[in-house]
């Protein structure tokens, strides 16, 4: 029987007798009454039973008196019993144990005229079952701790419908996520309802929440313009994190994990993938007015991927940080102050390969791979990274970094070798947070906040020594460095710093009032400025005594410099340096009006944003520093939607909505060229969606079904290209003009609780995402002399490229015993398009061409966890809980992402750009363990 066979067999017996454990073993009930302040029976709450270890619920909804009763809870514990009704706040009894047969009564008292503990949650938008009228997955704190591991944060939402998250080149905080086909600047990220998408591109680097997970108490995703309020909408959808609270009760909890890839030959588990990871948080519970939680992550490791002849691509050294803290000033006002950062420096493999270079026997298995590319690419084995290669340990040069972690003067990170690319940075955010209620329905919410981000990510500058011993271009650091110190005229090529420092301020506050009847309007304002700092700096000599910034060592110098100056030394700014600002403010009044029936909803926003740059390196005519500003940029968005709930269990919903965005800073002004770009247009979404959502009174069974369809206009891409329209020889810069593209598709989630023992969830997503014509763009020459021209580009009816268009996410769970819980969850991945770029699609004989389709995939991972507390009885009454998680379980080999007709890693001597073999691929993860445990006191 073979190794696969053989898991899969195990599995299947695990769920099956896990699944008939204890299948007769006699339940409990909780019962009791909701009323409102006068005493009043409160017909419809949700009273919910949550297993504190497991996650399992259990539920039922008052009845007209008031009056509930939740059957078929096992016993043991402990368990949350919460109780929820929109338009009211929460009232929660927390630890309560259950003994078989017992009926524990409870009562509950639901108020509307105080601070509800669940403040946040609406500063934050978060949607609610039966009254928002959007598609979105709630992510339970219990499934981030029982399947994220020490994995980036975007991974534990593969499981939901439309959501693709890679960890890309497996570097820790690399992971990128995409929402029905939009990448991560198009979908909002938020932090306890502030925003961390960057403010120049929108980007968002996980490196700089590494830790999130370990404090986060849930995370919401809506898909599509979502019901968030802030300056800048989401096309593809939001997501909300919302972290612990200061407000838990007293204790603290260790916890350590353990990690190991698979990359031997024999399926052993392979050094290159070890990493340890410590977390410690600690609960002051409340004192009085005031309580505090805070937590401390540090992760080390040497990274899933090695180079080519040695050296940890992938490492990480980080640190991760979080603080909440709350301080209740009266029965209407409260503080809280939360702080979170993660300081780290980490190896990158940010380079895809050509799939014969990584794996040539999966290679051959696909149709149409040409044989000549076996030998332009001579396999190397998969987990390889050409970033990283040895260097002679003789070699005693200082490396520098002149902000982020570790600043200053120091040593490599290793003897033995030198990585090309690596990321350093800390971003720190703090929020001050103030809730105040005044009566009658009326309060305001206010979140001030700052972010201070320093750090940059390392490369190559100049003319290097390369080894192509493995067909792929690998720096051979000693060559360098024995040429650099024979140079009389200072280093040939260094490795350099890209440098990139922010400070950004921010405030958001919105007035919220409700009106008898069910009526709520609110009206906000969010406000942000940033200062970003870009230049890049001499990080390691490599040998020489210095470096001559000039054309001979390809880098562009100051306009101000003396003629000495033009020699660098480390640590000195070299290339460019410029400084840009991007402020927003935007404003927004929306109503609602809610009932036991529905919902109606509706939204109104303006929004304002200006951006100027200065550049330090170049001058203007009068001799000072180039300066540009934009103006003041405007625009808009309008939303709204219905929801109606047709009986207690089954609801319907609807939403539609435009928006005119204002282009990002790339958009409006070209820093790498100092120009303002002529008649910046805002990019305009249309946008509606309907769906129905089943929840059935038990919680045993739930069904959400909805379809989208989203068209995108007026979309601006810019790029770098060479010998376009007729200019021979002359790199310049495209802009594109009027992309325009339509997402649309169906998204289904279900899940089926039969009993307190076992649970089946799954999540469907298929979507059509479609570029609808041909765009114009506007090549502008470098050096400027040239006649700019317009050149046509063929993208009409090709598809969406750079996620899967059909996602299914199948998972099974046991719970055979009290604090036990076992899972197997399914991924499976097709109709997927290899991201190409649109600058090279100027040829009309290309037109219709599809980029290459990488073939479809399935991943299965398996979760295990335990708590020992009844078996291992530990001194003080504390808790112990072991777990592990086996990521793709069966070892699959599969293309995670893929570049089409790459510019570095193709074969294009069979003629064919669009295939296998003119492409260039991240492979996804092998078959990695992660395991440890944790104990709470």
């Amino acid at each position: 029987m073979s190794r696969g066979i053989r898991l899969k067999a195990l599995c299947a017996a695990l769920f099956i007798l896990s699944a008939a454990n204890l299948a007769a073993q006699e339940t409990a009930t909780v019962t009791g009454r909701v009323t409102d302040d006068l005493g009043a029976g409160v017909a419809g709450a949700a009273v919910v039973v949550t297993h504190d270890l497991t996650g399992v619920q259990t539920g039922a909804l008052s009845g007209s008196d008031g009056a509930f009763q939740v059957e078929g809870v096992r016993p043991g514990g402990p368990y949350t019993v919460s109780v929820t009704l929109i338009g009211y706040g929460r009232e929660s009894e927390t630890e309560v144990s259950l003994a078989a047969g017992q009926s524990l009564a409870l009562n509950f008292s639901l108020s509307q005229e105080a601070i509800a503990l669940d403040a946040l949650e609406v500063f934050a938008t978060r949607a609610q079952d039966r009254q928002t009228p959007v598609a979105f997955t709630n992510v339970s704190k219990t499934q981030i701790q029982n399947q994220l591991g020490s994995r980036d944060l975007p991974l534990v939402l593969n499981v939901t419908p439309s959501v693709y998250a890679t960890q890309q080149g497996g570097g820790a905080g690399d992971a990128r996520i995409n929402v029905r086909g939009f990448n991560q600047r198009n979908t909002a990220v938020m932090i306890n309802g502030v925003p961390v998408n960057d403010m120049e591109n929108g980007w968002v680097y996980w490196s700089n929440w590494d830790g999130l997970g370990d404090a986060a108490t849930s995370i919401q995703l809506q898909r599509g313009l979502s019901a968030v309020n802030l300056a800048t909408p989401s096309i593809g959808g939001t997501i909300n994190v919302i972290t612990d609270p200061a407000a838990e009760g007293a204790g603290l909890t260790y916890k350590q994990e353990f990690g190991l890839g698979s990359l031997n030959d024999d399926g052993g588990w392979g050094l290159g993938g070890n990493m340890l990871k410590e977390t410690v948080v600690v609960n002051t519970g409340p004192m009085g007015a005031f309580a505090a939680t805070g937590s401390v992550v540090r992760k080390t490791g040497g990274g899933m991927y090695r180079g080519f002849v040695g050296g940890d691509a992938t490492w990480t050294d980080a640190w991760a940080y979080y603080l909440a803290t709350s301080f209740q000033v009266n029965a209407n006002n409260r503080l809280e102050a939360y702080a979170v950062g993660a300081p780290q420096r980490h190896g990158q493999n940010i380079y895809k390969l050509n799939l014969a270079s990584l794996d040539a026997d999966y290679a051959r298995s696909l149709d149409g791979f040409d044989a000549g590319a076996f030998e332009k690419f001579p396999e190397v084995g998969r987990g390889r990274s050409p970033n990283v290669a040895p260097v002679s340990s003789s070699y005693g040069g200082t490396q520098y970094n002149s902000t982020g972690p570790d600043s200053g003067r120091r040593g490599r990170f290793a003897e033995n070798f030198i990585n090309e690319r690596e990321n350093y940075f800390h971003k720190p955010q703090v929020n001050l947070n103030w809730y105040s209620y005044f009566g009658d329905g009326l309060s305001l919410t206010t979140v001030g906040y700052f972010s201070g981000g320093a750090g940059g990510g390392t490369g190559t500058l100049g003319s290097l020594r390369w080894n192509f011993d493995y067909g792929q271009r690998i720096p051979d650091w000693d060559a360098t460095i024995a040429r650099n110190r024979d140079e009389a005229n200072g280093s040939r090529g260094i490795l350099r710093n890209s440098v990139n420092n922010q400070s950004t301020w921010g405030a958001i506050s919105k007035l919220r009032k409700t009106f008898d009847g069910g009526l709520t309007t609110e009206v906000g304002v969010d406000w942000r400025t940033a200062n970003i700092a870009h230049y890049r700096e001499v990080r390691d000599l490599l040998g020489g005594t210095h470096f001559e910034c000039s054309g001979r060592n390809r880098c562009t110098p100051s306009d101000f410099w003396t003629e000495a100056e033009h020699n660098r030394n480390l640590g000195d700014k070299i290339h460019y340096h410029n400084e840009n600002t991007v402020d927003w403010l935007g404003a927004y009044a929306q109503a609602e009006k809610t009932s036991r029936g529905g919902s109606l909803y509706g939204m109104v926003g303006w929004a304002q944003n200006s951006y100027t740059f200065v550049d330090f390196f170049k001058s203007d005519p009068s001799g000072g520093n180039l300066q540009l500003e934009s103006g003041n940029l405007s625009g808009y968005q309008i939303k709204g939607g219905a929801v109606r709930n047709l009986n207690d269990e089954w609801s319907v919903f609807g939403n539609a909505g435009i928006v005119s965005k204002v282009p990002i800073f790339d958009g409006v002004i070209d820093d790498n060229n100092g120009t303002l770009h002529d008649d910046p247009q805002n990019e305009d979404f249309l946008s509606f969606e309907v769906g129905t959502q089943f929840r059935s009174t038990t919680r045993a069974v739930s069904l959400d079904v909805n379809l989208y369809h989203t068209t995108w206009r007026n979309r601006t891409e810019r790029g770098f290209v060479r010998d376009l329209g007729g200019v021979e020889g002359v790199d310049g810069l495209v802009t594109l003009l009027g992309v325009d593209a339509r997402h649309m598709g169906i998204e289904a989630e279900a899940a089926w609780q039969p009993s307190n023992f076992v649970r089946f969830d799954g999540a469907l997503s298929i979507g059509n995402w479609t570029y609808l014509e041909d765009a114009t763009g506007f090549y502008r020459a470098d050096d400027r002399t040239t006649e700019s021209v317009y050149v046509d580009f063929y993208i009409e009816g090709l598809k969406v490229a750079d996620a899967p268009q059909r996602q299914l996410a199948l998972s099974a769970s046991v719970y055979p015993s009290d604090g036990a819980h076992v899972s197997l969850v399914g991924k499976f991945f097709g109709n997927h398009y290899a991201a190409f770029d649109h600058l090279n699609r100027s040829d009309p004989g290309e037109r219709g061409l599809q980029s290459w389709q990488p073939p479809g995939y399935s991943v299965l991972d398996l979760h295990l966890s335990y708590a020992l507390g009844d078996i291992i009885p530990i001194a003080g009454g504390a808790g112990v809980r072991v777990f592990a998680n086996v990521y793709n379980l069966l070892d699959a080999t599969y293309i995670q992402d893929a570049t089409d007709a790459s510019r570095f890693n193709s074969y294009f001597e069979d003629g064919d750009v669009h295939d296998a073999d003119s492409a260039e691929v991240f492979l996804g993860y092998p078959r990695n363990l992660n395991v440890g445990f944790q104990v709470t006191f």
